[in-house]
This record gives structure tokens, C-alpha cells and sequence, in this order.
């Protein structure tokens, strides 16, 4: 586990709906970096400067990984909690799902 690795990954949706994980502040700042700059408000630039301080140690992986999912949220690319929907489920005539 590097330092700037977050403790559970955020999972954004990207391309056409599809879920990926972001695991660390250094793959959360490239996302960022890629973001279009027609798209970027001051939100972006506060947390792309949290992903750096985190990359460099200066704050906890953690509190840049929380700004993230915010940013990510904010933007409608955070993917819904499948685990949510999963772990409600019983087992049915064909076993366990």
C-alpha cells in the first residue's frame, strides 16, 4: 500500500456508465487532470491541490479521497452503491444470489 492510497477506492461512473475505481489520491488528481477545461469550476482546483497535498503527504489520502467522491457526486459520476443493492437480497428457488 503506497501513502497515498485511499482506505476503499471511490467508484465513478466513466465513459458510457461504466464503473471505475479510483484507489488513490494519484489516480484521483489524474482524473482530474483529464477533466475538460471548459468543465472545471473552483470546486475542481480545490480538489486537484487536496489530491497533490495528499500525493506529497501533507494531509491524509483519506480527506482528499472524501473531497473526491464530493466533486464526483456533485458532477453525477459517482456510481450507486451496488452493495446496497446486493446485500438485500435473500436466497431465492435457485439459491443464493
Amino acid at each position: 500500500m503506497t501513502s497515498d492510497d485511499f482506505e476503499r477506492p471511490v467508484v465513478i461512473l466513466t465513459g458510457f456508465g461504466h464503473p471505475t475505481a479510483i484507489a488513490s489520491a494519484m489516480e484521483a488528481y489524474m482524473f482530474l487532470a483529464d477533466w475538460p477545461a471548459r468543465k472545471r469550476d473552483p470546486a475542481h482546483g480545490f480538489v486537484l491541490k487536496a489530491c497533490l497535498a495528499a500525493i506529497r503527504g501533507e494531509i491524509e489520502p483519506d480527506t482528499a479521497r472524501g473531497l473526491f467522491a464530493s466533486w464526483a457526486e456533485k458532477h453525477d459520476l459517482l456510481a450507486p452503491d451496488i452493495a446496497a443493492f446486493v446485500g438485500g437480497r435473500k436466497e431465492g428457488s435457485r439459491g443464493v444470489a
